[in-house]
């Protein structure tokens, strides 16, 4: 009996190990499988992390090939605005036209269409001029009235000419192809009376200058035209009295002559000293160089393409979307970029690229671009709005600081606190009131005067606060000179230019 309870005993023992047994093996094989599981996890995030770097890696690479396509894509030409400035009748637009015609951008036959149509109107000479003059009513006046836009490219530079209006009443016009401009080609005419009705008070010479120098044209090339004339036949006396009567003029207007600027004899007429140098019979005393040559010699200042992005808007049209026009100030822009449009802050998106008449994947600075957005209407564009990066946007005011110097008051103006004008800054044209005299500068030590100022005359250059009806966008001279400088007009006439110093951003 003892026996047999024993054996139960034992076998329940047994039993029990056995459970506990069977469930260490259980726990042990649980243990495993979580090992096993935690393993091939680990391992699973390793093969994503790969793949995700794989990615990044093509990603980064196929970044670097398209920077590497867009510089094989990039012409290597450096690229140059030029605006053709000076009196009406100097003769920019032959002289644009005959580069044109010279750099085999138009053929014979339409040169000899414009000659014939020129003879009809009994204007023989004007033929060249047809060229850059497209519309009715300039050639019938032989006047430009519009800024005429044109391209050629010399061995190392690709130019886009700018051929500016020279008659007084279209000084606004002219403002905003010279706000384009990196070079100026002052175009002088050497005909006996005509230089001298140009560069006299009141003449366009002068106000040309002016304008070209505050619109940001550091760069001058001054071609005396039309020496191949009558009166002059390449006198290298008169060559030497224009140079000589423009030098001090032009050393007033803020250029350094020995480094910024540069005399040539030309005849924009037949094209002589153009393309090639002029032949030592036809004038034995020049020995420098051909427009040409001037023209792909001159260094510009380099602008920054990894900037915050800035286009001033000139120009917009409805084609497929909405497209603005514009110079790149600053930064690049690709298609498929995000960007604003100030100061009306609409978000836009680019569509597409446009470099003169090819589509390109991207722009830098300097470029003369139409870029095609969507996201914002046509009719909501006005000129003077700048295209700009999302990130740094371009401030928006309607009222800063500004150094104006005064250059020609109307009759017996005084400038003071509450004096209205036309204000023009890059492609911005908006009616403008001192509210507040700050300071004078002495014009020889460059200091402010200790005195109150309360009212300036000719020539003062004074500190003062400028306020615009609407918002406008603009910046400090210092951080962007392009966009940062400026002229005020007043009954057709430029009475000051100015640079922004400072901006009331609290009246955005």
């Amino acid at each position: 009996m003892v026996d047999i309870e024993e054996e139960i005993r034992s076998l329940q023992l047994d039993s029990a190990d056995t459970t506990e047994m069977i469930d260490e093996i259980a726990q042990h094989e649980e243990l495993e499988k979580v090992d096993k599981m935690e393993e091939d996890s680990k391992e699973e995030v390793h093969n994503k992390a790969v793949e995700v770097e794989k990615k990044v890696k093509e990603k980064e690479n196929s970044a670097l090939d398209e920077e590497a396509t867009f510089e094989k894509e990039l012409p290597k030409k450096r690229h140059l605005n030029v605006v053709f400035i000076g009196h009406v009748d100097a003769g920019k637009s032959t002289t644009g036209g005959q580069i044109l015609f010279l750099s085999g951008q138009v053929d014979d036959r339409t040169i000899q269409k414009y000659e014939k149509e020129a003879k009809d109107k009994s204007r023989e000479s004007w033929y060249m001029a047809y060229i850059m003059d497209t519309n009715e009513e300039e050639r019938v006046k032989g006047k430009t009235v519009e800024v005429g836009r044109a391209h050629f490219e010399t061995e190392m530079t690709r130019f886009t000419i700018l051929d500016a209006p020279g008659h007084k009443s279209y000084v606004p016009n002219m403002i905003s192809g010279a706000s384009q401009a990196d070079v100026g080609v002052l175009v002088i005419s050497a005909r006996k009376g005509e230089f001298e009705t140009g560069y006299e008070r009141g003449g366009q010479t002068r106000e040309h200058v002016q304008l070209a120098k505050t619109l940001g044209v550091s760069k001058l090339l001054v071609v005396v035209n039309k020496m191949d004339d009558p009166t002059v036949n390449w006198s290298k006396e008169r060559y030497d009295e224009i140079e000589s009567k423009m030098t001090p003029f032009l050393k007033l207007s803020g250029y350094n002559v020995k480094k910024d600027v540069q005399f040539l004899p030309i005849s924009g007429l037949i094209g002589a000293n153009m393309k090639t140098r002029v032949d030592k019979s036809v004038c034995s005393w020049w020995g420098g160089p051909c427009l040409f040559e001037a023209l792909d010699a001159t260094e510009i200042p380099q602008r920054d393409p990894k900037g915050p992005f800035r286009m001033p808007i000139i120009d917009k049209f409805k084609d497929m979307g909405t497209v603005v026009m514009g110079k790149v100030e600053s930064g690049s822009v690709r298609e498929g970029d995000s960007m604003v449009v100030m100061p009306n802050k609409a978000h836009v998106k680019v569509l597409a690229v446009f470099c003169d008449e090819d589509k390109v994947k991207r722009a830098g600075p300097g470029e003369n671009v139409r870029v095609r957005l969507s996201g914002v209407e046509e009719e909501d564009i006005l000129s003077g709005f700048v295209l700009s990066s999302i990130s740094r946007p371009i401030p928006s005011v309607s009222e800063f600081e500004a150094q104006l110097q005064i250059l020609e008051l109307l009759d017996n103006a005084i400038f003071t606190a509450g004096y209205k004008a036309v204000l023009h800054i890059h492609a911005v044209v908006e009616e403008c009131e001192i509210v507040e005299l700050l300071q004078q500068i002495d014009p020889k030590t460059k200091k402010p005067m200790k005195r109150k100022v309360l009212f300036v005359k000719n020539g003062a250059i004074v500190v003062c606060r400028v306020q615009v009806n609407n918002l406008i966008c603009i910046e400090k001279f210092s951080d962007f000179p392009q966009l940062g400088r400026f002229t005020l007009r007043t009954e057709g006439k430029t009475v000051a230019v100015g640079k922004v110093t400072g901006l009331n951003l609290s009246s955005a």
